[in-house]
């Protein structure tokens, strides 16, 4: 049976905050990539629970972690419609990804609270 891997490699300052996250998988081409955040969702079949890991760097800025979170968002609703063929929930989750983007901008456009 054919195996594929993925390999993070995540550096830490002595504060244990991510200071560099690299990756590399068996299908992406040569070498190591690097990326500001990571977000790696389990399922745990026995304990019937999601385990998760979500790491960013201390250089990640907030902009970029912004589009990421609409980003993942967008891509769950696919996952979702592919996984399931339930284009109406698959089309709350997009709807709500959406809205999430539109409001990201509106409080981009009004600037920080004071």
């Amino acid at each position: 049976m054919p195996k594929k891997e993925i390999k993070l490699t995540i550096e830490l300052s002595d504060d244990h905050v991510p200071e560099r996250i690299e990756w590399e998988a068996t299908d992406a081409g040569d070498g190591k990539k690097l990326a500001s955040s990571m977000m790696l969702y389990l399922w745990d079949p026995e304990a019937k629970n999601s385990m998760s890991i979500d790491l960013w760097t201390k250089d990640m800025l907030l902009h970029h972690m912004n589009a990421h979170f609409v980003h993942n968002l967008l891509s769950m609703a696919d996952t979702y419609r592919r996984a399931s063929n339930n284009t109406a929930l698959a089309g709350m989750i997009r709807n709500f990804a959406n809205q999430f983007a539109a409001e990201l901008k509106k409080s981009q456009e009004q600037g920080p609270a004071s």
